[in-house]
């Protein structure tokens, strides 16, 4: 053998027991991320720490010692991360250390950034230009039309769309941003093998496939309520700004706001409707100082040249054909005919049948077409919004 290869094959070895001792410390159980980070700062890597002594660690200041009680257990956690790397790889996947160059330096300004990252997809869209855009669970038809169009023409200008797979405006985002062929990254609250929510299975399968899904938990690792707090520092952390599209007052897309304000992120709000508690929390951070989102220029502009928006106006969040037409799914004439007669505020089908000329039974067959693409809602007593695209001339 050639010193050439057996120097790679040293290389290989030294690179993998690299990894397997970053995911082995975050492993240790009851040491958490905090703990995790202050053993590594003292010792300056992962494998010092685990060959370190209980005793000369709990020296170390801010360390407990019930913290290190799982130490006992090293054993077992290596071979846990051995068994966890042979995972995410058969799974398509791979494990991005913090000491890896493919690890996102923006999240390096966290407090506690996550010591391991596990990915399905594309992982260069971690250090692309990319915008947060999070928002209600229980999104109103105008928050669900206005965060496609907003993803739609982000997307359209090469900006990545980070959000969290949430129900309401999460899937919106994403589904915004793949709708034109876009980039969109998803992180996960629970691990990369477990479809949650489940509504959202079809659409966690493209983002692998076309994006990129990043969880900070092991494989197997179930959604609990106070993990999804920690993933909203890591979509905070990923990008350049957070949108926030529609949120109530106590919202917890606030929260990811809030983290991005303090990693000097820029902070934008979608206005919404007066009348709405939906609009609580957008309307006040708009009160706080948030950058007022009217189109998707103003989110452009503020992202230090990240994606240019040329000469002219990038495009409005109303309807413009000639830029979204390859956005649109494809209708026939009548339903084409029919969508422009539909506007974004709830109307009676009386109203929509007076405006299109149609009779009555072919204008419930075609909303009900349309609602199947997602481009307008039937609500109660009759009443028809437009989700998918803008208000109608």
């Amino acid at each position: 053998m050639s010193i050439y290869l057996y120097l790679i094959k040293i290389r290989a070895y030294l690179l993998l027991n690299s990894i397997v001792d970053w995911i082995t410390l975050s492993f240790i159980p009851g040491l958490g991320v905090t703990g995790f980070w202050r053993l590594v700062n003292h010792y300056t890597s992962p494998g010092a720490a685990l060959g370190a002594s209980v005793e000369k660690s709990r020296k170390i200041q801010g360390i407990r010692t019930k913290q290190l009680d799982g130490f006992r257990e090293i054993g077992r956690a290596r071979e846990r991360a051995l068994v966890e790397l042979d995972r995410i790889e058969k799974s398509g996947g791979q494990a991005i250390c913090w000491q890896d160059a493919d690890y996102p330096g923006q999240l390096r300004h966290l407090v506690d950034p996550p010591p391991v990252l596990y990915v399905q997809g594309d992982p260069s869209l971690l250090t692309r230009p990319s915008v947060a855009v999070v928002g209600s669970r229980a999104a109103t038809g105008y928050g669900r039309r206005i965060c496609t169009g907003l993803c739609s023409l982000l997307a359209a200008k090469g900006v990545v769309v980070v959000s969290g797979l949430a129900l309401g405006i999460d899937t919106h985002a994403h589904e915004g941003a793949l709708q034109c062929g876009g980039m969109t990254v998803a992180v996960l609250g629970c691990g990369l093998d477990v479809i949650y929510p489940k509504q959202n299975l079809s659409l966690l399968e493209k983002i692998r496939r076309s994006g990129l899904v990043v969880s900070e938990y092991p494989l197997g690792t179930r959604p609990e309520p106070f993990r999804f707090p920690a993933r909203n520092r890591i979509i905070a952390g990923l990008t350049q700004g957070v949108v926030v599209v529609e949120a109530a007052k106590k919202s917890g897309s606030l929260i990811t706001a809030q983290i991005g304000l303090d990693l000097g992120r820029e902070i934008f709000a979608v206005p919404g409707q007066v009348d709405s508690f939906k609009s609580e929390g957008t309307h006040w951070l708009l009160q706080q100082g948030a950058k007022l989102v009217q189109n998707v220029d103003d989110i452009l502009v503020e992202m230090d040249g990240a994606a240019s928006c040329g000469a002219a106006a990038a495009g409005r969040m109303r309807d413009d054909p000639a830029r979204l037409q390859n956005c649109a799914p494809d209708l026939d004439p009548d339903e084409h005919a029919l969508l422009q007669c539909v506007d974004c505020y709830p109307q009676s089908r009386d109203v929509i049948v007076e405006r299109s000329g149609l009779d009555s039974s072919r204008v419930s067959e075609l909303l009900l077409m349309l609602e199947l693409e997602g481009l307008v809602e039937l609500l109660p007593g009759g009443q028809v919004t437009k989700v998918g695209g803008g208000r109608s001339d």
